[in-house]
């Protein structure tokens, strides 16, 4: 059986086509694109009204549900989450959606952790609000920050696994738990595997987060290879 599930990314995104073309067989995203609500702000939420359409033109699709790849607009309003998630929901026939956010702080959770290292590709601002929000929404120790502060989406793509590497290593200590990787246009899928076993550490990213919260609402198989959480595919 085949899990066909809807992928919404902003415009500028040039790096979750790439990063969901390793998934299994099992496993089919269908992509949309979305425009910024805010010219000149690159990381804020997405067009309403682009969500409503291009929402419904997956439905034509008939995918089993709907994700919204856009994990910094979840930052801006403290109900945007479930917002836009019943604004995709109604759009595309009813089937089940979410955004990346949700699913990062849904599956640090899944997985026990508590006590988070962030590393963000975010400017510092966007950071302050990743902290709160991971905080405030699902109860989460943000107990230290690295950022690459990007500028901008473009930037973010021409990151390597590199510069998350390098911060793990700069705010690496025994309480911390796990790592989170924010923004699903930093390239992290091959490169998750490898930092836990480096770290000794779960590794959560926008992407893989988002898939293990597919996963888990369609009743898919685990998938290897890209750390502990698709591998496990813990409830939550």
């Amino acid at each position: 059986m085949t899990h066909h599930f809807g992928v919404l990314i902003p415009s500028t995104n040039t790096t979750v086509e790439a990063e969901l073309a390793r998934l299994p067989s099992g496993y089919q995203a269908h992509f949309a694109r979305l425009l910024t609500s805010t010219p000149g702000q690159p990381f804020s939420p997405s067009r309403d009204e682009d969500i409503d359409y291009q929402s419904k033109l997956l439905g034509t699709a008939k995918v089993a549900m709907v994700l919204l790849m856009q994990t910094s607009a979840s930052l801006f309003a403290e109900d945007y989450d479930q917002t836009v998630s019943l604004r995709m929901s109604a759009a595309a026939n009813g089937v089940p959606a979410t955004t990346s956010a949700r699913a990062v702080g849904r599956a640090l959770r899944a997985l026990g952790v508590h006590r988070i290292g962030l590393v963000s590709p975010y400017s510092e601002q966007v950071n302050v609000r990743a902290r709160h929000y991971f905080a405030k929404k699902h109860g989460l120790d943000i107990a230290a920050v690295e950022g690459f502060a990007a500028t901008d989406s473009y930037l973010i793509g021409t990151l390597g696994p590199e510069n998350a590497r390098e911060a793990f290593a700069r705010i690496d200590r025994p309480e911390i738990d796990a790592y989170m990787v924010p923004g699903a246009n930093f390239p992290t899928m091959a490169s998750i595997a490898a930092w836990e076993r480096e770290f000794n550490k779960p590794v959560v990213t926008s992407t893989q987060a988002a898939l293990w919260a597919m996963a888990r609402e369609l009743g898919g198989d685990p998938i290897s290879g890209y750390g502990r959480l698709l591998e496990q595919m813990p409830a939550d």
